[in-house]
């Protein structure tokens, strides 16, 4: 209550909780009522992850995994004169032809005649492009000691792991609104110059052409076949990774044991530890939210 110049007390106007108007007769600039926690919110926006759900969708990054693991199997067996170009070659029609299937019949619209020519088209030129430069990636590390290559390519395909979009495909379908962002693009980069270093340390123009179309192939349409086999079925996307860990497994052993200890424990860790690591730390999770938070845009902008 505040006085006038006669002594009468002048009673204090309500305060009101306004964004605009300035400050309020009577009341500091920082003043809240009794009735600003009433709207305080706590863990409103926290997702209740259920464990099963978080294993299965962690399967996509295993599956990832085990499709390095065999393009570097490849390369290895490449390396050590354990497959020849006639094998590489027959592998790389075989991926090729069994992904083209896929995607025909994971696909929910039927492909034209003419986008078949096109993918046809685009693909004779890609080999052949691929064909013309096998030359140049055969010498163009030869000046670049060997150690260095690996080391360098190693540190590539850990770039290459920890930047690829692992939630879709870095090469869209036709069509597709969405463009990948600037990391996935970093991460096939990245899986490409280091198919370049291997290619460089084969003996041959035909080893270096086979190895680079099996490793691009891999890189570039293997997550985009993953992708079209999950949206159509997540059963078969499940059985197809399952497959795909034995197999990757069982090559892996036959290489070398440690090896084989090694990376099925990196996929137990990513399928077990980490998304049981992932629903205990969610117990701690703790936010409030309340009248002070920024307004929220409810609608798309672009809309």
């Amino acid at each position: 209550m505040e006085k006038n110049l006669a002594g009468d007390s002048i009673p204090r106007p309500k305060w009101r909780k306004v964004a605009y108007g300035g400050m309020q007769i009577g009341y500091d600039d920082n003043y809240t009522d009794e009735s600003f926690l009433e709207e305080m919110v706590m863990n409103a926006n926290v997702v209740r992850r259920d464990l099963l759900k978080v294993m299965k969708d962690s399967v996509s990054i295993s599956q990832y995994l085990c499709i390095v693991a065999f393009v570097v199997l490849v390369w290895v067996h490449t390396l050590e004169s354990s497959l020849d170009e006639n094998s590489l070659l027959l592998l790389d029609l075989s991926l090729l032809a069994s992904g083209f299937l896929i995607l025909l019949l994971t696909e929910e619209k039927m492909l034209s005649l003419s986008l078949l020519l096109r993918y046809l088209v685009n693909i004779s030129f890609f080999t052949t492009g691929l064909y013309i430069l096998a030359p140049i990636y055969q010498t163009l590390t030869r000046s670049i000691s060997s150690d260095s290559i690996w080391a360098v390519t190693v540190s590539l395909l850990l770039l290459h792991l920890f930047l690829h979009d692992y939630s879709g495909s870095t090469i869209r379908a036709p069509g597709a609104l969405n463009t990948p962002n600037l990391t996935s693009c970093i991460s096939v980069n990245a899986s490409i110059v280091a198919s370049v270093f291997v290619a460089s340390r084969l003996p041959s123009r035909l080893h270096v052409f086979a190895v680079m179309l099996f490793s691009l192939q891999v890189f570039l349409f293997a997550p985009l076949v993953a992708y079209c086999i999950k949206k159509f079925s997540f059963g078969l996307h499940l059985v197809f990774s399952f497959a795909l860990m034995g197999l990757t497994l069982y090559s892996i052993y036959a290489l070398h044991r440690l090896f084989f200890l090694v990376f099925l424990l990196l996929v137990l860790l990513v399928n077990v530890v980490c998304p049981y690591w992932l629903i205990r730390m969610q117990e701690y999770k703790f936010e409030i939210n309340g009248p002070w938070d920024e307004a929220k845009l409810c609608f798309d902008i672009t809309d």
